[in-house]
């Protein structure tokens, strides 16, 4: 048993779960403590409660949640080794959950291997096997166990076949993990792994410093790069098959740095381009609006937004959706990332001439009902862009702006003239990405006094909302967030904001009217996928900081 039969005899009788006669009755037998339980005298549960009680731990009687973070903490073998089970764990604390509570040699040895505070709750056994059968699966089928297990093959050897399956297993785990980017960062003694998960950047099992050199020369060798040239940055592709799937493809960019070359490794993941209007983030009604604006024969549908904010996303989605036989496409991109099956893609190639500019005022001779610009960069392009907008092309492009009304004032400032502005501009759509709340996860919330005020929610919009939070799970590797979608701005410009856009008002008066039209700013548009508990105020906030 878990101590000497006389005391928890002891214990049990002055703490009221046993008689005196009992436990006298008890000490004639060969096994006390069984006796008791084969008697029904008392239960498992009574029993473990009386010891957690005598070792001043408290008893928890069942495991619903365990975070990501925490079984990270301690490995399987040792937990089914002393029947232990991480609960909870951040900087400083490990709380774990154990059978015995006088097993004090068990906690200092985690306390030593994880240089941690060790905090013990007591958990029934079967409890703990259950736990750790349950949430160590979850954590091993989702974890970088592939990753792991090529990094630990590589730590000693030496040759090209494993370096390859390294780097192959470095691209494999990226793309199971949905990352979008891959950095490999040479620091002073270590050469850092990180993937880029729904827009942050997560910590991987460092590569082997002494992996360095041949880890970065099989990625250029792949990527058609100069192996030779160190000196200076360089770009390249990559197509990879991930088993028996489709390849994939990786936009590769290299630069020097103090300890090394540097590599970042973009995955192009083809299957958003085949994402509808729902799955990018739109609602019902904003929904309408796009397909509205789709369906127009001509003029010109700008995309806005910083960097990353997955604009290149919704135009193909875009175009996605218009992409019919009887319909002729031509796109102009600077790269071409993704090929559209069906579209005509034409790359920008500015060494041999071939301009944004150039390729539009050819593209226009093919006789194309729809034109894509990857990005309207100066006047010249944004003059043709209106010219064949006017001239019966429907035209979708991007433009960098904070938010929809002020692409008026950046196609002004780059010399476009007002009166083709408004007579060619039908719509600008401002977006930006937040976070989606894990389904696997997903619970009940109730923001922080804080987090409403920050939202500015009227007691109204409270009532039937429904608030949640993801806890963090090994599907979504503790973060409580798994993929992205966009919350929008869709500015229609009708014949009163024409009227203005003539009149040279500034963007100001016209991001005011439009409010009054009935335009959504992005934060109200995150605001309600909040209420409708698909994301969390903190990504809403974070994403919309100047829009108050």
């Amino acid at each position: 048993m878990f101590a000497n039969d006389d005391y928890i005899l002891e214990i049990l009788t002055k703490e009221g779960w046993i008689r005196s006669e009992d436990a006298e009755e008890a000490r004639l037998q060969s096994n006390p403590v069984d006796w008791l339980l084969d008697q029904e005298k008392i239960t498992k549960l009574d029993l473990l409660g009386a010891m957690a009680n005598d070792a001043g731990l408290p008893l928890q009687q069942t495991i619903e949640h365990i975070d990501f973070s925490a079984i990270q903490s301690i490995p399987r073998d040792i937990a089914q080794r002393y029947n232990v089970i991480p609960l909870y764990c951040d900087e400083n604390l490990l709380r774990v959950g154990v059978s015995n509570p006088y097993d004090y040699e068990t906690i200092d040895t985690i306390r030593s291997r994880t240089n941690k505070e060790v905090e013990a709750v007591v958990v029934p056994l079967d409890v703990i096997t259950e736990a750790i059968n349950r949430f160590y699966s979850e954590s091993e089928s989702s974890g970088p166990s592939d990753l792991e297990r090529a990094l630990s093959a590589n730590s000693g050897a030496e040759g090209e076949a494993p370096i390859i399956k390294l780097v192959q297993s470095i691209i494999t785990e990226a793309q199971r993990l949905k990352a979008s980017d891959i950095h490999i960062e040479p620091m002073e003694r270590r050469l850092r792994l990180r993937y880029r998960i729904d827009g942050v950047l997560q910590v991987m099992p460092d590569i082997p410093k002494k992996l360095q050199s041949a880890v970065m020369s099989r990625l250029k060798i792949m990527a058609k790069m100069s192996i030779a040239e160190k000196r200076l940055p360089q770009d390249g592709r990559i197509q990879v098959s991930i088993g028996e799937k489709a390849s994939i493809d990786l936009r590769v960019s290299s630069i020097p740095s103090n300890h090394g070359e540097s590599i970042v490794m973009r995955i192009l993941d083809k299957t958003s381009l085949m994402l509808g209007l729902p799955e990018l983030g739109f609602l019902s009604d904003d929904q309408a609006v796009m397909e509205q604006v789709m369906g127009l024969s001509d003029g010109i549908f700008l995309v806005t937004g910083p960097t990353g904010s997955g604009k290149t996303t919704t135009l193909y989605g875009c175009l996605n959706f218009l992409n019919k036989p009887d319909k002729k496409i031509i796109t102009v991109e600077d790269p071409v990332e993704y090929q559209l099956q069906g579209v005509n893609q034409v790359p920008v190639n500015e060494e041999v001439g071939m301009t944004f500019a150039t390729a539009l005022r050819a593209m226009l001779r093919q006789a194309p009902n729809i034109i894509m610009l990857g990005e309207i960069r100066d006047e010249e392009t944004a003059n043709i862009a209106i010219n064949a907008s006017l001239t019966g092309h429907l035209v979708f492009s991007t433009l960098h702006t904070n938010d929809a009304p002020g692409a008026i004032s950046r196609l002004i400032d780059i010399g476009v003239k007002p009166f083709l502005i408004a007579s060619s501009l039908r719509a600008v759509m401002a977006q930006r990405l937040v976070r989606k709340i894990c389904s696997s996860c997903a619970e009940p919330y109730q923001p922080t006094e804080a987090e409403l005020q920050s939202l500015n929610l009227k007691e109204a919009q409270i009532v039937d909302a429904s608030f949640k939070k993801g806890r963090g799970c090994a599907r979504c590797r503790g973060t409580g967030y798994k993929g992205r979608m966009g919350i929008f701005e869709i500015f229609m410009i009708n014949d009163e904001i024409r009227n203005m856009i003539n009149d040279k008002l500034p963007s100001s008066q016209l991001r005011q009217r439009a409010r009054d039209l009935g335009m959504r700013s992005l934060r109200e548009d995150g605001i309600r996928k909040v209420l409708a508990g698909l994301t969390t105020p903190d990504e809403v906030i974070s994403s919309t900081l100047k829009d108050k």
